[in-house]
């Protein structure tokens, strides 16, 4: 089965997600657990391949991240560069 994103990384999200998360010194298992209250079931599991990029990230997901996280949607992208290539 083919692949939707043809590199080593799925997502562009998850360093952000980690450096958020880290910045207010919260487990992967707080952010699973604030996710779920939200409706939102990520499982810890989850969370660590998001945060290093082996695994995509659904739009509901990267809102609820946001939320959870404190932050807008835009703060999860403002790593994007060099992830990719518009030309």
């Amino acid at each position: 089965m083919a692949r939707i994103i043809e590199r080593e990384k799925t997502n562009i999200v998850g360093e952000m997600v980690k450096y958020y998360r880290k910045e207010r010194r919260m487990s992967q298992r707080a952010l699973s657990a604030k996710l779920e209250l939200m409706g939102v079931y990520v499982c810890r599991g989850s969370i660590s391949r998001i945060e290093d990029g082996s695994r995509t990230v659904t739009d509901i997901e990267i809102y609820a991240l946001a939320k959870a996280l404190g932050v807008s949607i835009n703060d999860l992208f403002s790593n994007i560069d060099g992830y990719i290539d518009l030309l």
